[in-house]
């Protein structure tokens, strides 16, 4: 019975210990978390009149270089091509048939 309650009072001091240091690491947050919790600092943000500042000045760099070269320069982009109904049906099934073949072949070892 002597063991049983040496055992029950380490533990009580040990409790009381670790209550203690508890409040110590609640007293240390207390004290340093509102000095970092303001962190909510902004960066990289431009207001909308400095954005149209810059937009306007990189179109008259732009405008520059067009008036230098004679004429702007138009570069077409070809047009993107459909693929039917069908076409995709017949592509979707051979990717299956495929990939039934790497299955079937992966069991056979």
């Amino acid at each position: 019975m002597t063991n049983l309650g040496s055992v029950v009072q380490r533990l009580k001091k040990e409790h009381d210990r670790l209550i203690k240091e508890i409040k110590a690491v609640s007293a240390a947050l207390s004290a340093f978390g509102a000095a970092y919790k303001t962190g909510t600092v902004r960066r990289g943000r431009m207001s909308a009149a400095g954005r149209a500042k810059i937009a306007a000045v990189q179109k008259a760099r732009w405008a520059k270089v067009r008036a230098k070269s004679g004429k702007a320069k138009v570069v077409t982009v070809p047009k993107k091509r459909t693929m039917s109904a069908s076409a995709r049906k017949r592509i979707g099934a051979a990717q299956r048939a495929r990939w039934a073949k790497v299955k079937a072949a992966k069991k056979s070892y």
